[in-house]
């Protein structure tokens, strides 16, 4: 027996069975030969996707690695990337989740991963490299390494006096080691901080400043641009003592100059980064803006964000 037509027989990957796709003329022999040769394109189309079913289970059987940094590492919000991206990265350190002796992820995923720029995140590690954290190695194995001293629990030995991207800040306390603060106190502190700060804000736009306090707040921070490292936190205490007196309450004013000396005793004991003195500056410098322009939305806005910049530093370094 023959038959004049041939059969083109195909696999879909969403189907287990083979399925007809078209019937063409030709001289095909049917018996034993013919049942042959079609068994055979069958198990030609079936035998890759068979592998790939087979890999599926057992991906599902065994379970994806999970991916230790995940709990830590999540894209940063806008307006405070480089002190959020050197939280999360201090996190993975002082959490263990790349042992001492390991490398980092690579720039390229760790910026992905954090959603900043790579320009940013090499800042990031230059500050680590420069806090004894980390080290660059070069070569076909090179890369980001946690220093073998950085063990979950241990605390940061501060370089030297000041940190340009830093250069270095700040030391911290005599015997050269930084003593972790409670957490709910820190907490506390800087949480009371930003509810004084945002208000201040808010009051000064929205109610406008008294006589004078145009000039007396353009001149702070005037004084905050044109500091010296050194004496960069001193002015940068002055302006936000002025915005809090410029409200017009004496008890916020009183309550912020206590909150300030505590959030100052925190900040001593953490590099001055010029990176984030930078934008530190650029927030004062809107901040000022909107309080001028009567903007309280924005005002209020800009401090919260201002706040949330120096909080993300002092988790990251103190906790």
């Amino acid at each position: 027996m023959s038959v004049n037509a041939r059969t083109t027989v195909s696999i879909s990957p969403e189907s287990t069975s083979p399925r007809r796709v078209s019937t063409e003329s030709g001289g095909v022999r049917s018996g034993t030969g013919g049942l042959l040769r079609l068994a055979g394109v069958i198990r030609y189309v079936q035998r890759p996707l068979i592998g790939k079913w087979v890999g599926a289970v057992d991906d599902a059987r065994r379970g994806a690695a999970p991916d230790p940094l995940a709990p830590v590492l999540r894209t940063v919000r806008a307006g405070n990337g480089f002190e959020e991206a050197l939280e999360q990265i201090l996190q993975v350190i002082r959490l263990g989740l790349v042992p001492g002796g390991e490398r980092l992820p690579s720039e390229r995923e760790l910026a992905d991963r954090l959603g900043v720029s790579r320009v940013t995140l090499r800042e990031v590690l230059r500050v680590l490299q420069e806090q004894g954290m980390v080290e660059s190695r070069r070569g076909r194995y090179g890369g980001t390494f946690v220093r073998h001293p950085w063990e979950p629990g241990a605390e940061p030995v501060p370089a030297g006096p000041a940190s340009q991207a830093g250069q270095p800040g700040q030391a911290g306390p005599a015997d050269g080691t930084l003593r972790r603060p409670d957490t709910a106190d820190l907490e506390d502190t800087l949480r009371f901080r930003e509810v004084l700060e945002v208000g201040a804000a808010g009051l000064c736009a929205a109610e406008g400043l008294p006589p004078g306090g145009s000039e007396r707040l353009r001149a702070a921070l005037d004084a905050t641009r044109d500091a010296a490292l050194a004496d960069y936190r001193r002015q940068d205490t002055l302006f936000h003592l002025a915005l809090a007196e410029l409200a017009g309450s004496p008890s916020l004013s009183a309550q912020y100059a206590g909150v300030r000396a505590t959030v100052n005793g925190l900040l001593n004991r953490i590099p001055l980064l010029v990176r984030n003195l930078e934008h530190a500056q650029r927030q004062h410098t809107a901040l000022v803006d909107a309080v001028l322009t009567g903007d309280a939305h924005t005002a209020r806005a800009v401090a919260r964000e201002h706040c949330a910049g120096t909080a993300a530093l002092l988790r990251g370094f103190l906790l």
